[in-house]
């Protein structure tokens, strides 16, 4: 499979059959995975480039203003890899992670460990955002999902793990997100 990265550079992965492992890809030399977005998701790895400068925006904002509300019981964690399950076939790297582990070391953090996820919404990623992703943590059984709608005016959707799905709990009114749960936070984007 080749994916190109920058003009005269390629991208390549040798081809698995029988599908890929967390350890395998975690194992892949950086040179190769360096400009890459690589996922596994039940052995299929997902490749995709890194997000758009403006994009990477919204992480450091969000990363700020969730980091504000969350210490010193929680850490936040931009584009960390999150290991789903124990089947060792998933692997995901959500825009933020908020762990209620705060100090973790290691290359990755597991289901257990996260408390909340984030995702920001990218034209290229609107099928993996809105549905497969959010299919994945809440069958992981993370407890909160917040979805950033990054198209002016930005929108942001704090969802709560209630049952099998995730439930709005908490919507931008007037630019602004206030919540209360997991920990109390304001963003304003």
């Amino acid at each position: 499979m080749a994916a190109p990265t920058e003009p005269g550079t390629e991208f390549s992965i040798p081809l698995r059959p029988e599908g890929w492992t967390v350890d395998e890809v975690l194992a892949l030399p950086e040179a190769q995975t360096s400009l890459q977005r690589i996922e596994l998701v039940d052995g299929a790895l997902l490749v995709s480039p890194w997000p758009r400068l403006e994009h990477q925006r919204l992480v450091r904002v969000l990363t700020v203003q969730l980091s504000t509300g969350a210490e010193p019981d929680f850490e936040v964690f931009p584009g960390a890899n999150l290991v789903l399950g124990n089947r060792g076939d998933r692997l995901v790297i959500p825009d933020l992670v908020v762990t209620d582990e705060p100090g973790l070391n290691g290359v990755s953090v597991t289901e257990r460990q996260v408390v909340l996820v984030a995702e920001i919404v990218s034209p290229s990623s609107k099928v993996q955002d809105r549905v497969l992703k959010r299919a994945l943590y809440a069958e992981a059984l993370i407890p909160y999902y917040l979805l950033v709608e990054s198209v002016e005016p930005v929108a942001v959707t704090l969802f709560e793990l209630q049952g099998e799905d995730y439930v709005p709990i908490a919507k931008t009114e007037n630019g602004e997100l206030r919540f209360t749960r997991p920990f109390e936070a304001t963003l304003r984007l």
